[in-house]
């Protein structure tokens, strides 16, 4: 029982099918070789096996016999406790009318075996639910319990709803941090695998932004509160989760409508097989004893249990893997996804400026030099990613003039650098050879000498290029929107092998291209938005699908978007896709094989072909395939398939 990881009610019920196995075994074996009422030798010899196959039933379904009871008194009559409590208390009663009629007594084993079958189907659910619960249940445990918080030069430890904005709390090593800020003081390493599915730790130092939910593995941190609690990532999160299962697919809102019509329906064609033929055969014992059977195996476990089952173990994996999906409708939707409209800045490329060309490259040393001497002081993302590239010491002692539109002029003695647009080298009657590359090119010339360019661009993320082929391979259309120009665009496009994309938008304009699209899509095609979360609400909103890149500590991404990749990572897309494909695959199988194998023994069971024992291995059977079949969706996802 350890090894299978069991809860203490599971143990409980794991228990209690043991000894009601082993009981009923005996019991079985005994009266099929010594035949228990013959042993008091007497008319009322049968009441000794009914007590004891009574008994047994009572261990094994005095649970089934106290929810159908319960029901029935709150006006829910029609559910499988309802089926099980008619049809083993009917089998019951055929023993008894056997036994008095002085046949050979039938009914009391099968009314043990079904409810014992039918407990070991329920204990295979529960512990298939418990398993794929354990995903989920992770992110659960992200609730912090306190935060030391610093108050009047001392330290307190209270709820983490009590801590204010701007408040300095201290994070110790093992300690579980209860909200956003910033690292004011120390340095370490954060475990964040509960939040984005990275075993990797991050490292952090002082003015990193931190989130709540991460746990301190290393040395003790002092951050500085900016949320509340519960406008913090952990609570919006924990949100998310607890609401997830409110939202349903139509393939679990079909299953509810079907049990509640088909349960009662189900019940009526017994009575009816029961009384009809009866009365026209009069053999009420036989007719009797299919109808219970047919109720045995109509009972609709198989299709109620493994259908939300398989959604649950869908979203349980999705979050394994740093997917959150805010319900299985969702997961529905995105196995249906075939066009995929990105935003490209913070999406498809990392959205920080960098070095990718510098001309001539025989002098890179030199340009690099020159241009980091002049714009050391900005703090202008062009400037930064200047600066950064050539990552040595700098000359000091410059005066450093800022061009308003041009660049840059450093002065020092008689040396002047000059670094900027083909304005600031006109102006300067520096002959410059221009450049037409994609990105921002910053010229850089000593004195009136030219000395070369330095292309600085905006980098592709190194996985965007295989996701969009894999979504290709899905036969889905690709497209980004982006403010950038259309050379820009252009680039990127061709570089990922887009299907198209559109240029120069600003963010009103990226909404109505996603109305445009979603008015020309045909009947069954599923727009997806994928966007960074920020600038991208109002997109992310209207799509059938928005999904939240970097969804991390981002309020906008968390509440606008229908699924989140806690990574900053694209090949989050193909993998949920994968993980929408694979559970829908397995409802549908599961639909199949549990109408069909019900029908086929329903049919037998009228036409008095099997008994109540098929009936029951029937029914737990496919109960037990489907809920096995549910679990396939728990598999590994990270090897790329097409």
């Amino acid at each position: 029982m350890k090894q299978l990881n069991l809860s203490a009610k599971q143990k409980k019920n794991f228990i209690r099918i043991i000894v009601s196995l082993v009981a009923f075994l005996v019991v079985v074996i005994t009266d099929k070789t010594v035949n228990l009422a013959s042993v008091t030798n007497s008319k009322i010899g049968w009441l000794l096996p009914m007590c004891i196959y009574f008994a047994i039933y009572v261990v094994i379904g005095y649970d089934v016999l106290f929810k159908a009871t319960r029901n029935i008194i709150r006006g829910q009559v029609f559910d499988e406790n309802f089926l099980m409590s008619i049809a083993t208390l009917g089998a019951f009663a055929l023993g008894i009318y056997t036994g008095v009629s002085g046949k050979d007594i039938e009914g009391f084993d099968e009314a043990c075996a079904v409810l014992l079958f039918y407990q070991v189907g329920e204990f295979f659910q529960s512990y298939a639910t418990g398993k794929s619960r354990k995903s989920i249940s992770a992110l659960m445990d992200i609730r912090p319990d306190y935060a030391n918080v610093i108050r009047n030069n001392d330290v307190e430890q209270v709820f983490p709803q009590e801590v204010n904005v701007d408040e300095i709390i201290i994070i110790n090593p093992g300690e579980r941090i209860p909200l956003d800020g910033t690292v004011v003081k120390g340095c370490s390493t954060l475990d964040t695998k509960a939040l984005t599915g990275e075993s990797l730790p991050r490292e952090v130092g002082i003015g990193d932004e931190i989130i709540s939910g991460c746990v301190n593995m290393t040395s003790q941190l002092e951050m500085r509160v900016t949320k509340q609690f519960y406008d913090s990532t952990v609570s919006k999160i924990l949100e998310l989760v607890e609401n997830a299962s409110s939202r349903k697919s139509k393939a679990e809102n079909f299953i509810t409508k079907f049990a509640k019509y088909y349960t009662p329906a189900v019940v009526g064609a017994a009575l009816l097989l029961a009384v009809i033929p009866g009365i026209a055969t009069g053999n009420w014992y036989s007719w009797i004893y299919r109808a219970l059977s047919f109720l045995v195996v109509s009972c609709p476990c198989a299709l109620v249990v493994s259908i939300p089952l398989s959604f649950f173990a869908g979203i349980g994996s999705a979050s394994r893997n740093g997917i959150l999906v805010k319900g299985s409708n969702y997961l529905e939707l995105l196995n249906k996804a075939n066009i995929f409209v990105f935003d490209k800045t913070g999406t498809l490329t990392k959205g920080n400026f960098a070095v990718t060309a510098v001309y001539p490259e025989n002098d890179r040393e030199k340009i690099l030099r020159l241009a980091a001497i002049a714009e050391q002081n900005s703090s202008h993302p062009i400037a930064k990613s200047i600066v950064s590239c050539y990552g040595k010491s700098l000359n000091e002692g410059y005066t450093l003039t800022n061009i308003a539109g041009q660049g840059i002029i450093a002065a020092k003695d008689e040396d002047k650098i000059l670094c900027g647009n083909e304005k600031l080298m006109r102006d300067n009657n520096v002959d410059y050879v221009p450049q037409t590359g994609i990105g921002t090119v910053v010229y850089v010339a000593q004195g009136v000498e030219f000395v070369g360019w330095i292309l600085i661009s905006d980098e592709i993320k190194s996985e965007s290029k295989n996701v969009i082929s894999q979504l290709n391979d899905m036969n889905c259309n690709t497209v980004m929107l982006t403010g950038d120009n259309e050379n820009v665009a252009e680039s990127v496009a061709k570089e990922l092998q887009l299907t198209s994309y559109k240029a120069s938008l600003l963010p009103q304009n990226k909404v109505e291209q996603v109305e445009k699209m979603l008015a020309e899509k045909k009947k069954g095609d599923v727009l997806c938005f994928v966007g960074d979360g920020i600038n991208d609400a109002p997109v992310l909103m209207r799509s059938d699908i928005g999904i939240a890149m970097g969804g991390v500590g981002s309020d906008a991404a968390i509440e606008a978007s229908d699924i989140v990749l806690m990574q900053d990572d694209l090949s989050g897309i193909a993998k949920a896709k994968r993980i929408a494909k694979k559970t829908m695959r397995v409802v549908m199988q599961n639909i199949v094989i549990s109408l069909a194998v019900k029908a086929l023994i329903m049919l037998l069971s009228a036409l008095g072909i099997t008994g109540m024992w098929l009936a029951v291995i029937g029914d737990v059977g496919v109960a037990i395939v489907a809920i096995l079949n549910a679990m396939r969706v728990n598999s590994n996802y990270n090897k790329t398939k097409k």
